[in-house]
C-alpha cells in the first residue's frame, strides 16, 4: 500500500467547505471543556441524531471519550473569534466567550446559529479520532447563517465576506461598528454631526483586528459581531459597518453612549448613517436584523430569513 502524505491529505480534505462548530461537555470534575470542530454531521431525523469527531491529540479528549452528554453550537457569521478561541486559546476558553448552560448544565455558545443538546448514544473508535454519536433531545435555531470554513480560511454566505473584504483599488476604505451597551449606542460627535465610529483602513489591514484594536485604544473594548452594512459612498469610498457590544469595563472614550430612544432626534453627519441608524433602531425593536449591501442611496437589506427588501 502506498504511503499517504498526511499534509497533502489534510489539504485535500480542506477543499470541502464545512460549517464551524464548538463542541462542549462537562468533565468528571465538573469543569466545562470544549473545542472547535468542522467534523460535524447530521445523521438522522428519526431518531434525531448527529455526530462529531474529537481528536485524541486534544487535552480534553478524555472528557469527551467518557461523556454521557455533550452539546454542539454551530457558530454564526461573525463568530470567527469564538472559533479561534476554542481552537487555539490555551487559557480559560469559557471566560473568553459568552455561553449559557443547557438544561443538563452543558455549555452552549451564545449567538450561535444553531445549538444542539445531546445524549451520548455511541462512541466508535476511528484511528486518531473517535466518532461521538449523539441523540438530540433539545435544540435551538436562531435563523441566522452559519460561519463557513474552507481551504484554511473562514467564509460567510450571502456576500458578507466578499463585501467586507472588497478590493481597495486605490480608493479610501473605512470600517466602523455600531456598538451597544444595554439600551445605548456608542456614537461620536463631529463638526458635520453625529457619526458611527469608524477608521480608515490600510490595504494590508485585517478589518476586524484593526477595528477591534482601535476601539480598545479608545477605552471601549468590544466584541465585534456580524457585518451589518456595506456600501459605496458618493465620493467613491467603501464602507463596512459591523454590529458589536461593549465589553465589561468600557468607558465613554472619545464618544458618547446615546440611548436608543434619542437616536431619532440626532443630526447625523451623512444621510447614509442616518438611514443605517434608523434601520438599526427599528431592527433592535423587532429583533430581526438584516445585512445591507448597496451604495449610499439605494441597495438591499438581506434578511436573515431570506426575505429581502429594498431600503434607502
Amino acid at each position: 500500500m502506498t504511503a499517504i502524505d498526511s499534509a497533502a491529505l489534510r489539504k485535500a480534505f480542506g477543499a470541502f467547505p464545512t460549517g464551524v462548530t464548538v463542541v462542549t461537555t462537562v468533565s468528571e470534575t465538573g469543569d466545562p471543556v470544549g473545542f472547535t470542530a468542522n467534523s460535524f454531521t447530521s445523521v438522522s431525523l428519526d431518531p434525531p441524531m448527529l455526530l462529531v469527531c474529537p481528536g485524541r491529540h486534544m487535552n480534553s479528549f478524555a472528557a469527551f471519550a467518557a461523556c454521557e452528554r455533550f452539546a454542539v453550537s454551530v457558530l454564526a457569521e461573525g463568530q470567527e473569534d469564538v472559533s479561534n478561541t476554542f481552537a487555539r486559546f490555551e487559557g480559560d476558553r469559557f471566560a473568553a466567550a459568552r455561553w449559557q448552560p443547557d438544561a443538563a448544565g452543558v455549555p452552549l455558545i451564545e449567538g450561535a446559529a444553531a445549538q444542539f443538546s445531546c445524549r451520548t448514544r455511541e462512541i466508535v473508535e476511528a484511528g486518531d479520532h473517535i466518532i461521538l454519536l449523539g441523540e438530540i433531545d433539545g435544540f435551538h435555531h436562531s435563523g441566522g447563517r452559519g460561519l463557513g470554513f474552507v481551504q484554511g480560511r473562514y467564509f460567510s454566505l450571502g456576500l458578507e465576506q466578499a463585501a467586507a473584504e472588497a478590493p481597495f483599488h486605490g480608493r479610501r476604505t473605512y470600517a466602523g461598528a455600531i456598538i451597544t451597551a444595554g439600551d445605548a449606542v456608542y456614537l461620536m460627535q463631529t463638526p458635520a454631526g453625529w457619526a458611527v465610529p469608524r477608521i480608515q483602513l490600510d490595504p494590508t489591514a485585517s478589518v476586524r483586528t484593526a477595528l477591534g484594536d482601535w476601539f480598545a485604544a479608545d477605552g471601549v473594548p468590544v466584541d465585534l459581531g456580524r457585518t451589518y452594512s456595506v456600501y459605496d459612498g458618493d465620493r467613491g469610498e467603501h464602507f463596512t459597518f459591523f454590529l458589536g457590544t461593549a465589553l465589561t469595563g468600557a468607558t465613554a472614550g472619545s464618544g458618547t453612549f446615546v440611548p436608543l430612544g434619542d437616536i431619532a432626534g440626532l443630526a447625523f453627519a451623512t444621510p447614509a448613517e442616518r438611514s443605517m441608524m434608523d434601520r438599526f433602531v427599528t431592527e433592535t425593536r423587532t429583533r430581526s436584523f438584516g445585512f445591507y449591501v448597496g451604495d449610499s442611496v439605494t441597495g438591499y437589506v438581506h434578511k436573515m430569513d431570506g426575505d429581502d427588501g429594498t431600503t434607502r
